[in-house]
């Protein structure tokens, strides 16, 4: 059966996002309303699921942001400053009037003995490696 609604009509759907790569910095824990599996995964695998998708950056901090973009091999620039998640009504995250059951995280490595300040850009030469999370709900 034929739905009299278009698809601009519709709420946004995972399966609209199914061909978008969500990728950031960090996830915030506090949008984590639904059950998610979070798992280690290695730089070749973020590059293969980024293969074939167009790319959705929610990279929050500039200093990092060139670095990060060199270890993933693309790049991680956001359509905007510091931009910002949010859930839809079955909470999965969204952004730009896409739902995503699926982000990658890339997350620096500090040399030794180091911890940001509250509100601190770290510098390049404070990362010493990357991680990458893959989120999946």
């Amino acid at each position: 059966m034929e739905s009299s609604h278009s698809a601009k009509d519709s709420p946004a759907s995972p399966a609209a996002a199914a061909n978008i790569l969500l990728v950031g910095n960090s996830f915030p824990l506090s949008l984590i309303r639904r059950l998610v599996t979070i798992r280690p995964a290695g730089c070749i695998e973020l590059q293969a699921a980024a293969a074939s998708r167009r790319l959705v950056s929610f990279w929050g901090h500039a200093s990092t942001l060139a670095a990060a973009s060199r270890f993933v091999g693309f790049d991680l620039t956001p359509a905007c400053a510091r931009p910002v998640l949010s859930l839809d009504t079955d909470g999965y995250p969204s952004y730009d009037g896409n739902v995503f059951r699926e982000c990658w995280v890339v997350s620096p490595d500090y040399v030794a003995n180091f911890r940001p300040a509250v509100g601190q850009e770290v510098s390049p030469e404070m990362i010493s490696g990357w991680q990458v999370l893959h989120l999946l709900w």
